[in-house]
């Protein structure tokens, strides 16, 4: 994770600019979290070429990486990208000539990994209630059931299946459950017809694209789904925008955990999140009266822990 530290000189910043393509790299890096071989995929360049780049932009304290799995993501350091660093970048963009096709390029490649992500849910699509999904507690769930209002429009984002959007049936007017894989959503869409549930609408969309209206719901859950997606913080950006005002916002995901298996077992794209990740991502898209706490902690090894956050959306 990023610390503090002082913004490199004016000099510095413009000696490592200086080369086209790691103004291409910094570019790339401003709008997405990149591992080194999928800026190979989008630059065409070597792998040594593009290590050597980035290195010399993090000796420079412009980019930042975090480990993922077997790889790292790498991107440009916020207070870099809003400093003097940013004007070179506006500007770069329009008189480097490759910028357009990157961006396209860079488009493709963040699509297949959501692509691959979404391959593994329609692959367990009518099975998951079979198979073991980490952090899937019905504690967890009874937990924040408890702390839901009266009957209400609920969105289910990230809502595979489907069990938790039957479950909400039973007291909401209405719930919409959304899911980026097809053959989740259908898999729903029959098990909400074989229980005669009438008041689940599925949509199938993205939880940072959600297909939903603004101010068009009372409630916002997000179960076992916010560490799929790639940029949580849009997905939450997105619950606000659909809540009306007055709404509230319930997330039950992971504890913060070092199980890197999740990613290739679960298609997790992130390991879970800290109550301080969380609670950061509410108060920036606007929540208050935030709480958070651990729900559940799993006996069996790797012991993993449930998250409970609540937040209300300003009115």
């Amino acid at each position: 994770m990023y610390q503090n530290k002082p913004m490199p000189s004016i000099v510095k910043i413009l000696r490592v600019v200086a080369d086209p393509n790691r103004l291409r790299i910094l570019l790339l890096l401003g709008g997405e979290e990149l591992s080194v071989a999928e800026l190979q995929e989008i630059l065409a360049m070597g792998q040594s070429t593009i290590s050597t780049h980035l290195s010399q932009l993090k000796q420079a304290d412009l980019v930042e990486d975090r480990r993922t799995g077997k790889s790292s993501l790498y991107s440009i350091r916020l207070d870099a990208a809003d400093g003097i660093l940013g004007g070179l970048l506006q500007q770069a963009k329009d008189e480097i000539p490759e910028a357009a096709s990157d961006q396209a390029a860079m488009r493709r490649v963040v699509k297949k990994r959501q692509d691959r992500m979404r391959s593994f849910f329609d692959s367990v699509a009518g099975r998951l209630g079979k198979d073991y999904v980490p952090g899937k507690s019905w504690k967890g769930v009874a937990e924040a059931l408890l702390r839901l209002m009266s009957p209400m429009v609920i969105a289910d984002l990230g809502a595979g299946e489907g069990a938790f959007a039957l479950l909400l049936a039973e007291r909401a007017v209405k719930v919409i459950a959304v899911d980026t894989s097809a053959k989740m959503v259908e898999v729903g869409r029959e098990q909400a017809q074989r229980h005669g549930v009438k008041n689940i609408e599925y949509r199938l969309g993205d939880m940072e694209e959600l297909p939903i209206e603004d101010a068009a719901v009372d409630l916002v859950f997000f179960s076992q789904s916010l560490h799929h997606a790639l940029h949580p913080e849009r997905a939450v950006q997105e619950a606000s925008r659909i809540l009306k005002p007055g709404g509230r916002i319930v997330i039950l995901d992971l504890l913060k955990h070092r199980f890197e298996e999740a990613r290739e077992l679960y298609a997790d794209e992130w390991l879970g999140f800290s109550e301080a990740e969380l609670e950061a991502m509410l108060e920036k898209a606007g929540f208050s009266n935030l709480q958070t706490s651990v729900v559940h902690k799993e006996p069996e090894t790797p012991q993993f822990q449930t998250l409970l956050a609540v937040g209300d959306k300003e009115s």
